[in-house]
């Protein structure tokens, strides 16, 4: 008998997800973190959402409160995301213990006095069309909120929503890799408005962006970038060469090693022209709008989907070996610390070693940039002393950010109503 010659037709090549690799090297982020978008939780609605590893159990009551539990039922042990909303109470599906509005057993199915087991409740809160539900190593109490936003034009917002390997804190830093600015998304060149300003568990920064298109020729937009822990990135966005005023949220949320979902909800509105009669300058802002509402929303999804196969696939390096353009990475790192657990005290790495990995703050190794005359040496804190000659900007940020060069996992695109 011969051999056989029937072999797989597939074999398995390409980067390995972030998952899959290895350990992940960050641990769960304390904080908010984004669970769902609003108009997902109608009255009576019972969802279920992964977080940090763990199911949480999402449902909002009839007087439109929200509320969050652990999922499981504490008399045998049902899962709750299969359960029923009565009125004010979560009704467990298997013996239909019903829990009120404080989390307390209100009732059995059987009319016996309700057993005092209360349900695991997490803090919760609505903003700016998100749920967001708090989770602390050490279970404390949330210190720190997810401000109200404001609202630009006058139609509902664009929502959507992707899942894919990767770590919370990757998309939160990107807003400090000035460098991938240009490399990925393309930007002909971009100066920064100052140095990030951070406080307490928000961070702050601006910059400009030159870019050109074919028939807008060259152009400017102005980008403020407004950060909350490691769960929040609003971000305005106005090119006065059109008019047009965008806010976008980006949230991105771990639910798992290396594993996160990713919501973004974005809002547009276009000047109206200063040359115009006030109500036809009215009529022809919220005409563009409403023409141009779902076109917008595409492009930022697909500024935002360049990243996807990078954080799909990457690893977490600490210390990173940092060049002068990157941005301000160092600094960000030491700020993102106070979302861990404390790390373990270890023992100084010998000299010259490269291959320890330390907390996710710890201090960076830095490598000159492409074709710099100068060796680039880190200083105390890490960050990259300035070149000979140039300018002490201990914060990391580069003064300009230069030539481009352009990257899917599945995502659900979620319009409103129009």
């Amino acid at each position: 008998m011969g051999l056989s010659r029937k072999y797989g037709t597939a074999i398995t090549e390409g980067p390995t997800p972030a998952d899959v690799a290895g350990q992940a090297a960050l641990p769960y982020p304390d904080g908010w973190a984004a669970v769902a978008f609003s108009e997902e939780l109608t009255r009576g609605k019972v969802l279920t959402r992964p977080l940090a590893g763990e199911d949480v159990v999402l449902y909002r009551l009839g007087t439109g409160a929200l509320r969050a539990v652990k999922p499981y039922c504490p008399h045998l042990g049902a899962h709750l995301g299969l359960g029923k909303v009565d009125g004010e109470d979560l009704v467990c599906p298997f013996h239909l213990f019903a829990f009120g509005p404080d989390g307390a057993c209100v009732r059995t199915g059987y009319e016996t006095a309700p057993p005092r087991s209360p349900l695991g409740q997490y803090p919760v809160c609505e903003v700016n069309g998100a749920v967001f539900v708090w989770r602390h190593h050490d279970g404390r109490a949330p210190d720190w909120t997810v401000p109200e936003w404001h609202v630009v034009g006058h139609r509902p917002a664009r929502s959507g929503v992707w899942e894919m390997a990767g770590h919370a804190q990757e998309v939160i830093e990107n807003s400090v890799d000035l460098g991938h600015f240009a490399t990925l998304h393309g930007w002909r060149r971009a100066e920064t408005g100052g140095p990030v300003r951070y406080e307490g568990a928000e961070f702050r920064l601006s910059m400009r962006a030159h870019e050109s298109a074919p028939v807008l020729g060259e152009f400017t937009v102005d980008v403020r970038v407004e950060g909350y822990g490691l769960a929040a990135l609003h971000v305005d966005v106005h090119t006065p060469r059109v008019g047009l005023r965008m806010c976008t949220t980006v949230l991105p949320t771990a639910i798992g090693p290396n594993r996160m979902q990713l919501r973004q909800l974005n809002r547009l509105t276009f000047d109206e022209p200063a040359r115009l009669p006030a109500p036809l300058a009215r009529a022809v802002s919220r005409a563009a709008t409403r023409v141009l509402d779902r076109a917008v929303f595409k492009a930022s999804c697909a500024f935002t989907a360049a990243d996807f196969p990078v954080w799909h696939h990457k690893q977490y390096v600490q210390p990173p070996r940092l060049a002068h353009g990157d941005g301000p990475i160092g600094p960000f790192r030491r700020w993102a610390r106070r979302f861990y657990p404390p790390q373990p005290v270890m023992a100084p790495a010998s000299a010259g070693r490269t291959d320890t990995h330390p907390g996710p703050g710890a201090g960076a190794e830095v490598t000159p940039a492409p074709g710099a005359g100068a060796e680039v040496t880190p200083g105390a804190d890490g960050i990259p002393s300035p070149a000979p000659g140039g300018s002490s900007r201990r914060d990391g940020t580069p003064g300009r950010v230069g030539a481009p060069e352009p990257g899917l996992p599945e995502r659900s695109e979620r319009p409103s109503p129009n």
